[in-house]
């Protein structure tokens, strides 16, 4: 039997940051356009947007609560979840990384208010990213690096989307040209078909016309022999 306390609790916390992480930069961007052609701060459209906005990035600093509580359950003893010393910095790092993003987004929140201290939807002040307690004793790499990456990975999953679009138009143009060459295929058998029954019919007619001149003929010779049998 497995023992449950061995599980590695950090996996399934990174990947709630994560998908947290992506749709808030979306609803930031989308945040940050919508303040810069807004013409005041009393904006229904500009209003909502921070109030989205405002959400997620409460739903993204509990998440990440969750996932600094993860490295700190592992660090304990590493080994004991398979784990290095490398791998505990990394995951340090990435702990420290989402907070500075999550600074960035509420001081881009505290800029439309005057730069006082964001508060959460719930009226609760966000905890800054120094409260997970993970010094990490390696140097902080360049975090464009990060997002560099983010991009790259972003546009490798479109370009995949747009390959199936594109092979799913070619499969739909293959099968309409198919369709229009067995449309073409049957014009030529009905055109054959009327012409077919054009010769038959005219054929019919001729035939009943030298039937109808033979039973005139008949009845021609026929009734002077009716009249002579009659006498």
């Amino acid at each position: 039997m497995s023992d449950t306390h061995n599980v590695d609790p950090f996996l399934e916390a990174q990947a709630d940051v994560l998908s947290t992480l992506t749709a808030t930069r979306s609803l930031l961007s989308s945040y940050l356009r919508i303040r810069s052609l807004a013409t005041s701060t009393s904006s229904p459209e500009l209003i909502q947007a921070r109030k989205e906005l405002e959400s997620n990035v409460h739903d993204l600093s509990s998440d990440l609560d969750d996932l600094g509580d993860s490295v700190r359950a592992v660090e304990k003893d590493p080994f004991r979840f398979g784990l290095d010393i490398e791998e505990v910095g990394r995951r340090r790092k990435l702990v420290q990384d989402v907070g500075d993003e999550l600074e960035d987004m509420r001081k881009e929140l505290s800029t439309s208010t005057g730069g006082t201290q964001y508060k959460s939807s719930n009226g609760s002040a966000l905890p800054p990213p120094d409260t997970f307690g993970l010094d990490s004793p390696m140097e902080r790499d360049d975090y464009g690096a990060f997002e560099q990456q983010r991009q790259v990975e972003m546009m490798h999953e479109q370009d995949e989307a747009l390959d199936e679009v594109y092979g799913t138009v070619e499969t739909l143009r293959n099968q309409a040209n198919d369709m229009g060459r067995e449309l073409e295929e049957q014009g030529e058998l009905l055109e054959d078909v009327d012409n077919l029954a054009d010769r038959v019919g005219g054929k019919l007619q001729g035939g009943l016309s030298r039937v109808g001149d033979v039973i005139k003929r008949n009845e021609g010779e026929c009734r002077p022999r009716l009249l002579e049998s009659n006498a």
